[in-house]
């Protein structure tokens, strides 16, 4: 299968990009079309939170069952069944009427979810080892890619021609990422369980392999740090003095300056990774995005607010692919799937509870605290991963740095 690993790379980099933007292109617009398509018009802010928790919910509850049917059948079918159902519940969005309805779609939507985290395994599995960084990165840039051109094209899209016009756009793009995965990605060499697992085996196992563990936990703490502000950045932007009027453009520029900085060096950071040892770059990502985190709570102009979350993108893009890449390495190939959908389900979680308890403590102290507290919780991950790391990760997915090491990975 490693003949084809470029291959499948460039097909699934396509296919996760594709299913990044469908998600972006209408998600950040519906509260406004909750409320000007449905009538909803008391409670818009539960309705709005109802209808995007309920698909991460979903998604993390079911994802170790898909995770299982990917060891016993192959992650292209996972593949496959995620993206066409997610067509389909795409565009039926277009066409609900009642908030009670897309609330439900919204629930099938995650019931039915998993392209991304089969795409990342596929690659995960599929590369040569030393190459497992480098394709891990790589992925990464595509989700990062898709979250910054998503909303752009759902805010042209929505303008011209009608917020229900979104969904179909969603649907039309995750439905090439199923047709690129279904006619282009390759997994021949794969040898899948002989029986189904239940989920309660795979959690046991996971909690019996120690370095799986660490990671499912850092992954859900990496991943909650960036939520917990999705709600409160907009809000800052305003604190600082930003006109109203160019509130929702200058809150835009600063989330997209954290994934540009993601586009601009994850690749670089799996290769790092893969000379030096990925739990040497996780280390570094975890203290950087922590004192970039800190380091946010003295600026007080939005253009100084911009280049920190810049910097801060700059590292916090080492981290998911280091976690993806040490994954593979402390997994067995036929437990893959399976971790990594108990992965999606951390990060499902993370990204269900942030912005809950972000809108809390945003209500409850200043948001500039905010700040530090997330940056003093990544940094906490990083003493314990320098502490524990010895005695949890095995040699291949940490390796000895030496000067040598740093100096030529540049």
């Amino acid at each position: 299968m490693h003949l084809y690993w470029k291959r499948n790379l460039v097909i699934l980099w396509i296919g996760v990009l594709f299913c990044s933007m469908a998600y972006s292109v209408s998600i950040p617009f519906l509260p406004i079309f909750l409320n000007t398509e449905m009538g909803v018009n008391d409670h818009l802010e539960l309705w709005s939170g109802i209808a995007f928790g309920v698909t991460f919910l979903a998604s993390a509850l079911i994802a170790p069952f898909w995770g299982s049917l990917a060891d016993k059948y192959g992650r292209k079918p996972m593949l496959i069944r995620s993206g066409f159902s997610l067509a389909v519940l795409y565009l039926i969005c277009a066409f609900v009427t009642d908030p009670y309805v897309f609330v439900g779609v919204r629930l099938f939507q995650g019931l039915l979810s998993g392209f991304i985290p089969a795409a990342i395994a596929l690659v995960g599995t599929g590369s040569p080892e030393e190459k497992t960084g480098y394709a891990l990165g790589i992925m990464a840039t595509a989700g990062a890619t898709g979250s910054i051109i998503g909303p752009l094209i759902g805010g042209v899209v929505s303008h011209y021609y009608g917020n229900r016009n979104a969904f179909f756009f969603s649907a039309a793009l995750v439905l090439v990422s199923a047709l690129i995965a279904t006619f282009g990605a390759r997994e021949d060499s794969f040898k899948g369980t002989s029986t189904r697992s239940h989920v309660r085996d795979d959690i046991k196992e996971a909690i019996a392999n120690r370095p799986l563990c660490f990671l499912l936990i850092l992954a859900g703490l990496s991943t909650f740090s960036v939520m917990i502000l999705e709600p409160l950045i907009t809000v800052y932007v305003l604190e600082m003095g930003v006109d109203r009027s160019r509130a929702s453009l200058s809150s835009g520029i600063v989330f997209s300056a954290v994934g540009i900085a993601a586009v601009l060096m994850a690749p670089r950071w799996g290769r790092i990774g893969g000379r030096t040892g990925f739990a040497h770059v996780l280390l570094i990502g975890l203290i950087g995005s922590g004192i970039g985190n800190i380091l946010q709570f003295f600026v007080t102009n939005f253009v100084g607010f911009g280049a920190l979350r810049f910097g801060y993108g700059l590292f916090y893009a080492s981290v998911m692919p280091a976690i993806n890449a040490m994954t593979v390495e402390v997994t067995k190939p036929e437990f893959r799937g399976r971790a990594f959908s108990l992965s999606q389900s951390a990060t499902q979680l993370a990204t269900m509870a942030g912005p809950l308890i972000g809108g809390m403590l945003g209500s409850w102290m200043p948001i500039r605290w905010i700040f530090v507290l997330n940056g003093g919780i990544l940094l906490l991950a990083a003493l314990l991963l320098w502490a524990k790391g010895k005695n949890v990760f095995p040699v291949s997915a940490r390796k000895n740095v030496t000067d040598q090491d740093i100096h030529s990975a540049g």
